[in-house]
């Protein structure tokens, strides 16, 4: 039974031609389900894979009770020349190092079109998460004159004007040394926090190492949060399980389908078996319990255990498996994390600090508790003139925060099972590449 008129408009995925009729599935970009259409030859133009097309007629079910869509009219709006350079073709797989050299056409895609719309179901959940927990979205600067990790790898930002750069010097304008694009947005955010009490910010952040490895890019997204009167590692790290939480149940819930195309293509295991963990409780262990673990076990690992420098990507995807669960680890040496990291007040060689690690991606959360004793804060600040207003926020109605960074490239390529963060995100840069 035909049910009601209907006018699609999309793309078409394929093209299956029988005796009397022609079956088009069509894609309009909202979502990975195409529907059927059916088209007598005597309408149909020479409508090829990856056309745009605009059709009337009449919605109903198959036989197995699927929609489907008797064409009256077709309208061709684009057509697809495959044979004149089109990269995808019918019926075919390919690598994503493939795909990705078609930026401007890779949506087109179906697998490509999923991750999009994942990402943007998943931006969507981490908002409303945030939203229903009382945060306040900030704008925080792209454009700094901070360098808030300190390690070297920020952006400088100078005109590429020779002209306007000396009128501005002679001005004595803003086009100095240290004025940079963000590496993170936390320095601002502890400023919001100490008047707004619980905030966050998300959006692009850059960092200038030069790597071409699948979890790094110069350019991602961060989301990022800041909150007051929080001064446990065990609240923040509370507060980080929530929300991955809440908001991978989100995802499993409302784009499922997306999902499951995406991961289909590196695993076989189903979404239920995958995503297990969102009901366990992730295990926490310090610094170094963690080297303990990696001590036992250095003859599988390639890479030499020194506490000295950390834990690196090989070692945290292996504590990843060895508890088989997300982990968090805390409580990290002084020596080897970022001056505002509050010391730890049993062993003033520690600071209140904690990675979350996950499978596949390793490193996906970096917090800690903020240090919020004046005198042992202004003894670490690595710059004083350009960090003196940070100080100041230690003097004047401060409180205890804490805070943390969320890689969202890092967390997608974690739940859709994608090896490579260029993957997940529109327009990728990383070293010597900035196509498009």
């Amino acid at each position: 039974m035909w049910q009601r008129e209907c006018i699609p408009r999309g793309w078409v995925k394929s093209v299956r031609k029988m005796k009397d009729n022609v079956f088009l599935d069509v894609n309009d970009g909202t979502c990975g389900h195409n529907l059927q259409l059916v088209v007598s030859k005597p309408q149909l133009q020479d409508t090829a894979y990856g056309s745009s097309v605009d059709v009337t007629g009449t919605l109903g079910r198959t036989p197995k009770n699927q929609l489907e869509l008797k064409v009256d009219s077709l309208q061709e709006l684009g057509a697809c020349p495959l044979a004149e350079g089109y990269p995808f073709y019918p019926k075919k797989s390919y690598p994503p190092d493939y795909i990705r050299n078609h930026l401007h056409l890779r949506p087109q895609v179906s697998s490509v079109g999923s991750t999009l719309r994942v990402r943007h179901q998943a931006t969507k959940c981490f908002n409303d998460y945030l939203d229903r927990e009382g945060f306040i979205q900030i704008h925080t600067p792209i454009i700094t004159s901070n360098d808030c990790e300190g390690a070297g790898e920020a952006f400088q930002v100078r005109p590429a004007n020779d002209g306007l750069l000396k009128q501005m010097a002679k001005k004595g304008g803003p086009a100095r040394p240290g004025t940079f694009l963000t590496v993170s947005g936390q320095l601002h955010l502890e400023a919001m926090a100490h008047g707004l009490g619980k905030v966050y910010t998300f959006g692009p952040t850059f960092r200038a190492e030069n790597s071409k490895s699948p979890i790094h890019l110069a350019e991602f997204h961060m989301l990022e949060l800041e909150e007051a009167f929080m001064d446990s590692l065990d609240a923040l790290a509370d507060r980080i399980e929530s929300m991955v939480k809440c908001v991978t149940k989100s995802l499993l819930e409302n784009s499922s389908e997306d999902l499951s195309s995406v991961r289909k293509l590196t695993t076989d295991s189903n979404l239920e078996q995958s995503f297990t963990w969102v009901d366990k409780q992730f295990p926490r262990i310090t610094f170094d319990d963690a080297m303990q673990v990696l001590q036992q076990h250095k003859t599988k690992l390639k890479s030499p255990v020194c506490p000295a420098e950390g834990i690196n990507k090989e070692q945290e995807l292996f504590l990843v498996d060895h508890f088989a669960s997300p982990l968090f680890v805390t409580s990290w040496p002084k020596a080897i994390k970022s001056f505002y990291m509050k010391e730890n007040a049993a062993n003033p060689e520690l600071v209140d600090a904690l990675d979350f690690l996950v499978p596949h991606a390793g490193e996906l959360v970096g917090g800690s508790v903020r240090e919020g004793d004046h005198d042992k804060l202004a003894a670490k600040l690595p710059d004083r003139e350009a960090l003196g207003w940070y100080l100041e926020l230690r003097k004047f109605g401060s409180v205890p925060t804490a805070g943390f960074g969320l890689g969202l490239e890092r967390y997608l390529a974690w739940v859709l099972n994608v090896h490579n963060v260029k993957d997940v995100i529109p327009f990728p840069r990383w070293a010597h590449n900035c196509a498009m």
